[in-house]
């Protein structure tokens, strides 16, 4: 079985739940096979600092219904490690979606990587902000 790369972002929205909206971005990358969803898990920090962790079918409507069209498969990668550091990073008074999905785009090339005796040696994120001052200097 070929899997391209796999990684997880957590979305954090101010207040108690996600908005809903940015569930349909996330449908059309997965019904046009640039990702798979893996899992999903709702961390909450409230304004008095308590944790709540949920999953998506736990999920308060309509968020929940949104959550219900994407295709994909609960599979618990985000674990009893990793939830408590996402919620000591979140904001009180907000609540992130964590999303862990392959990048079936790279699948291919993954399986030629591999076919040719190599690995994925390292992989980083370059920060959103990094990106556009930088974008922003060559188009001045």
């Amino acid at each position: 079985m070929t899997v391209g790369p796999v990684e997880w972002v957590a979305l954090a929205f101010p207040g108690d739940t996600v908005d809903p909206a940015v569930v349909p971005a996330m449908a059309r990358l997965v019904e046009a096979g640039a990702v798979r969803i893996l899992d999903l898990v709702i961390v909450s920090h409230s304004d008095s600092g308590e944790v709540r962790v949920s999953e998506y079918d736990e999920a308060p409507e309509p968020l929940r219904s949104a959550l219900d069209v994407l295709d994909g498969d609960v599979l618990d990668l985000v674990g009893e490690v990793d939830l408590p550091v996402i919620a000591a990073e979140l904001a009180p008074g907000s609540t992130a979606l964590v999303v862990v999905w392959e990048s079936r785009w790279a699948a291919e090339l993954a399986q030629a990587v591999v076919a040719a005796g190599g690995e994925l040696f390292t992989h980083d994120r370059i920060p959103r902000d990094t990106v556009l001052a930088a974008l922003d200097g060559v188009t001045s």
